[in-house]
């Protein structure tokens, strides 16, 4: 990135920090709190206006400061263990709206990147957007065949913008862990980091394209959820054409009570298809909002989720979401001491952390959520009450949960939204059960046993020729047991430490024994302790001859 164009835009930053009345935040720098009484004396603090709190201030600011910082805003909203819960919520408000671009510019893209003009790949195309967002924009359109699709663009050069944004954050980032006292356990840097993954991958619509075939495979079989069909022919890195879906939005409750929705069922589906995703596929759509949500209400009480936008999809680590998975059956327990101990085993909290504190932190922060009814527990309030916790415990933010949470707290919300008496707890607890004893259980050895299969089949028929040419050179004495040089050197090694404390024992039971006689024999003649002294100095020699045959 040109260092100039950087420096510039960190002015530009500063400049709307300081129109928003931030300007706290620069002072409050490691670096420039020395000089934090200049604050006071800037002219434009002299008569101070009223700017709002402080979360809308932020809020506002990175409104001010494009979609790529709207949309970090958007990301940091859901994590409660970085942000004061006043910021948080105000940060959850803001909505990433874009002005459209010009319909020839998208007709334009679509030519240069499938290599036709418009009107011989598309029997209709409308030049107005349906939607218009920070990466891309959705136009309507018409196959030949007569199937009506929908075709995102990317903006132009939106490439550049987000590296050069990126660079930004990535500076501020850096600052961040530098002079900040939470900067090394927040990881500041790898949280931009992520952030930055994730915009990447929004740019090749061929990779959505890819995620949303992927999804539609893992739920070809379901009634729960519904992933438009995606037309390969037409799709390229700037450009995806996928079947469009007719639905409900699910934001738009009167719309669906009309539709006698069985707003129960539906809360319940959505809980369900979450799961599945994480701990069943390993592989969850991370942006479900309402905005990409449409519900098919054919059958009122059997609503089907109809999915768009595929861009953000996530994953975990075999290890993390067995841990998870542990956590949450844990809490459903309230075994606070198994909490505790898998966040340590874990590596969310360092090792040397005392598990007893630990605990008892942990109980004293949730008992008082669980007198409630289960039907009024959050489980965003639940994980905001644990970050909270675990931050005095230094807790290592982990940037691939990120996603993770983002995506529970959005469904969560949604299906409390939809239908008051959710019980998250009591429709997720069963398919955890489920999930853990396939993992753990009978049927998980016998899924085992049937990968390996094919590798025994090949070593098992060399198995009994191989035992009996052991058990016979044993038999004749030919047996041998050859160790590498690394092994003997080794092996030497322990012998030769052995010995060497076996000679200190010797030489010492050999220097007291002469240092009693010496001194209980002080009416003896006086060659007689010095001839005694001798045969103890005599009697380490020999020690250290026979350590050496």
């Amino acid at each position: 990135m040109n260092p100039l164009r950087q420096f510039l835009r960190l002015v530009l930053i500063n400049r709307v920090l300081v129109r928003h009345g931030l300007d706290e935040i620069i002072l409050a720098t490691h670096l420039l709190r020395p000089i934090r009484y200049a604050m006071y004396l800037a002219p434009w603090n002299w008569i101070r206006r009223n700017h709002g709190s402080r979360g809308q201030r932020i809020r506002e600011a990175l409104e001010d400061l494009g979609p790529i910082f709207i949309k970090f805003g958007q990301m940091l909203s859901t994590r409660r263990d970085l942000l004061p819960p006043d910021i948080a919520e105000e940060l959850v408000l803001l909505q990433d709206k874009v002005p459209p671009f010009p319909g020839a510019q998208a007709i334009e893209t679509i030519e240069k990147s499938l290599g036709k003009p418009i009107g011989e790949l598309f029997a209709d195309f409308s030049e107005t957007p349906l939607a218009s967002a920070s990466i891309a924009q959705v136009h309507a359109a018409t196959l030949k065949d007569g199937t009506s699709v929908v075709v995102k663009v990317l903006r132009p050069d939106v490439d550049r913008w987000i590296k050069h944004d990126l660079g930004i954050l990535f500076t501020i980032a850096r600052l961040a862990k530098r002079y900040w006292s939470e900067g090394k356990r927040l990881r500041p840097v790898e949280v931009v980091d992520e952030y930055r993954k994730t915009l990447m991958d929004e740019l090749d619509l061929m990779r959505e394209a890819a995620n949303a075939t992927q999804l539609k495979r893992n739920f070809a079989d379901s009634e729960l959820l519904y992933v438009p069909e995606i037309y390969w022919d037409y799709t390229r890195k700037a450009v995806l054409v996928m079947e469009r879906i007719d639905g409900i939005p699910i934001g738009d409750m009167d719309a669906l009570k009309a539709a006698g929705v069985n707003f129960r069922v539906l809360s319940e589906r959505g809980v369900e298809i979450f799961f599945s995703q994480v701990f069943r596929d390993n592989f969850f759509h991370a942006d479900m909002h309402p905005g990409n949500i449409f519900i098919d209400a054919s059958d009122p009480q059997k609503p089907v989720y109809n999915v768009v936008d595929f861009g953000i999809m996530g994953s975990l680590s075999p290890t993390d979401k067995r841990y998870l998975a542990e956590n949450f059956m844990a809490f459903f327990e309230r075994d606070y001491l198994r909490v505790a101990q898998l966040h340590v085993d874990s590596g969310w909290v360092p090792k040397h952390t005392r598990l007893g504190e630990f605990e008892a932190s942990i109980r004293t922060d949730c008992e008082p959520i669980f007198e409630k009814p289960l039907k009024e527990i959050s489980f965003g309030h639940l994980l905001l009450r644990l970050f909270q916790t675990a931050r005095r415990f230094e807790m290592v933010v982990q940037p691939q949960l990120v996603l993770l949470q983002k995506t529970l707290l959005n469904i969560e919300g949604l299906g409390r939204q939809l239908y008051d008496d959710l019980d998250l707890w009591v429709t997720a607890k069963p398919f955890l059960e489920n999930w853990m004893k396939d993992q753990v259980g009978a049927r998980a050895f016998i899924r085992q046993l049937k990968k390996e299969l094919p590798s025994w089949g090949e070593t098992l028929p060399q198995i009994p020729l191989l035992v009996h040419q052991v058990l016979q050179q044993a038999n004749e004495g030919k047996l041998q047991l050859r160790l590498h040089d690394d092994d003997i050197e080794q092996i030497q090694r322990k012998l030769d430490e052995a010995t060497s404390r076996r000679n200190q024992a010797l030489m010492g039971s050999g220097l007291v024994v002469t240092a009693a006689v010496v001194f209980g024999t002080a009416s003896l003649p006086i060659w007689w302790p010095a001839g005694m002294a001798a045969a103890g100095v005599g009697l380490y020699l020999k020690s250290l001859e026979s350590g050496h045959d």
